[in-house]
């Protein structure tokens, strides 16, 4: 399971439109295989995951589509942007996911990658279920109710 907040270290990339487009199920912390370029590029916080999402080969987890672009004082040593990344979970979450994906027709989502307080590379996934247009209006339409009850309830006061 994910971690609250306060246990997230600083953050490299996040994926702001997910929790907008996508009803969040459940949230998993996952490692990730980085060579060194890669976690230099991270420390700089100039990576990209609003496209990407994970997928299953060989009974595995992999990110797809995320894009860590080069180091350029490693140019020598470096790496390929959009490279796959193998996720890093326990057995007993890998076939939980994989399930979910398969029976159920969920999807793995990036949410964010930050450094815990290790300073280890870390993946915030979601197992969601993608929004249609109305449901994100419905969405919208609920938060600023919420909003808007809390506004007149602190003004009653």
């Amino acid at each position: 399971m994910a971690t609250d907040k306060a246990d997230k270290g600083r953050i490299a990339a996040q994926n702001r439109r997910a929790r907008r487009d996508y009803a969040i199920e459940e949230t998993f912390e996952a490692g990730l295989v980085l060579t060194g370029t890669e976690v230099k590029s991270l420390r700089l916080a100039q990576a990209s995951i609003n496209e990407a999402y994970a997928a299953v080969r060989d009974g595995e987890l992999f990110l797809l589509n995320a894009h860590i672009p080069e180091y350029k004082p490693g140019i020598r040593f470096t790496h390929t942007p959009r490279r796959e990344r193998k996720l890093l979970l326990k057995g007993r979450e890998i076939r939980k996911l994989i399930g979910a994906v398969e029976r159920e027709g969920m999807t793995l989502i990036p949410l964010s990658i930050y450094f815990n307080p290790r300073g280890l590379a870390k993946i915030e996934i979601a197992l969601a279920r993608g929004r249609n247009q109305r449901d994100k209006r419905d969405v919208i339409k609920e938060r600023d109710w919420k909003m808007e009850q809390a506004r007149l309830r602190r003004d009653k006061n």
